[in-house]
């Protein structure tokens, strides 16, 4: 029993629920490579693997860099290091592992995933650091997730090319719109302790009117991919489908109403998500 609480504990800590916002679009990459090379089970496990694993370790050095500005935010004082239940050095071991296990992985997946691992570390590491210095964290946030379909086009492929493009650049707009959002209910504390964001340095209006503009060009790459992996009429279909759970998350907040950003936030990025990989799947 106490294993299963100290699980939980740390998948607490990290969100890992969250895992499903990135991977699905990891998985819609595999099933696009899979057109052109063979793509086996045991390489889509190492995938998930290094989804899991990489996320995991970016949300444990988010959680102990951060955790003095947690500590002071209302919104995440209940978080695990700052309520102690768990230890900063529990937190770091559990980060070195989650980096690791993310090498080993790549490792697995070919030489060159290899090589670009320490890169891809750097990245999901460095946007912990970027609300110090930027109001465009929520971009670099966009960057770090987006490496997911590139970074499995080119470990099954040994290449790149404009599939793995056009699905990075829908995962980056998608990601920074819902992280302007989401970041929206933090606007006064950023001001008030000096982090910097979108919604702190130019308002929640203009947020929101930002994320919408991400999320119009997300569609817009998820509709130029057929011109470049034929698809199915079927995907035209998921797509509208996805485009309609965007227009529905924009309408659920506003500027002098907060108060459904978790549903927006939460609820209907996961739904977008695997909408898209089934779309691909299916298409």
């Amino acid at each position: 029993m106490n294993a299963v609480r100290s699980f939980l504990t740390f998948a607490r800590m990290i969100k890992l629920s969250h895992s499903i916002f990135a991977l699905p679009f990891a998985l819609a990459a595999a099933v696009l490579a899979s057109r052109s090379v063979p793509v086996t089970w045991g390489q889509v496990a190492l995938i998930v693997v290094c989804m899991v694993a990489a996320r995991s370790s970016a949300m444990g050095f988010n959680r102990l860099v951060d955790r003095a500005y947690d500590a002071k935010n209302p919104r995440t004082a209940s978080r695990e290091l700052v309520t102690g239940a768990l230890s900063t050095p529990a937190a770091v071991g559990f980060t070195a592992l989650s980096a690791v296990v993310f090498v080993v992985a790549s490792w697995a997946l070919g030489p060159l995933t290899l090589v670009l691992s320490p890169v891809a570390l750097v990245v999901v590491w460095g946007y912990s650091l970027t609300k110090r210095f930027t109001a465009w964290c929520h971009v670099v946030l966009g960057l770090a997730l987006a490496l997911a379909p590139t970074a499995v086009w080119i470990a099954l492929t040994g290449a790149w090319g404009p599939v793995p493009a056009l699905l990075s650049l829908a995962v980056a707009t998608w990601v920074a719109g819902f992280d302007l959002i989401y970041a929206c209910q933090d606007a006064e504390f950023d001001r008030g302790a000096g982090l910097w964001s979108v919604p702190a340095r130019f308002g929640v209006g203009a947020a929101l009117k930002i994320s919408a503009g991400a999320h119009v060009v997300t569609v817009a790459a998820l509709a130029a991919l057929p011109a470049v992996a034929p698809l199915g009429a079927i995907y035209f279909v998921g797509l509208a489908a996805i485009t309609a759970v965007l227009v529905y998350e924009h309408r659920l907040v506003s500027e002098s109403d907060l108060s459904r950003v978790d549903k927006a936030f939460f609820d209907l990025n996961g739904y977008v998500s695997l909408a898209f990989f089934l779309t691909v799947l299916l298409a």
